[in-house]
């Protein structure tokens, strides 16, 4: 059972599978998410895997401020997400709101609705960027399955 558990916190750090969800953007962000799935970037290489279904994810990516709209489907695809998960917050808005900050119909950052694990920077931020964080998420993933493995054993 422990040398089970051992292969679960690895594949969880070499191969997460990520849902995405934008929750009001301007879509800056969602293309340069797209832009880590093309043949330059080719995360899936590296195991990362976009998952259409946030049941079967280990890792939410998040992009734009959160609206009054999109807050209550923010938080059921977070439930939705197995035990463990990591947030990740890509681009400016989901941090600040950044423009938006002011609007009335933007409920706030992203950490007002859900725990967030990793912001990743910028407007929108550069691909290399996007992974570096997915890669920091999958590896707060591996150590948190390590966490629950000594407490349960």
């Amino acid at each position: 059972m422990k040398f089970f558990k051992s292969l679960i916190c690895k594949a969880r750090q070499k191969s997460p599978w990520l849902f995405h969800m934008n929750s009001g953007s301007c879509n800056g962000c969602d293309i340069e998410i797209i832009a880590c799935l093309s043949p330059r970037y080719d995360v899936e290489q590296a195991g990362i895997h976009l998952e259409a279904s946030p049941r079967h994810a280990d890792i939410i990516c998040v992009t734009g401020p959160v609206t009054r709209n999109a807050a209550e489907a923010v938080r059921t695809v977070y439930g939705q997400v197995c035990h463990p998960k990591a947030v990740v917050a890509i681009g400016s808005c989901p941090a600040s709101c950044n423009v938006f900050a002011e609007s009335p119909f933007v409920s706030g950052p992203l950490n007002s609705q859900i725990p967030v694990d990793v912001f990743v920077p910028g407007c929108p931020p550069r691909p290399d960027a996007i992974i570096e964080g997915i890669a920091k998420a999958a590896q707060i993933l591996s150590e948190r399955e390590a966490r629950e493995t000594e407490v349960n054993a």
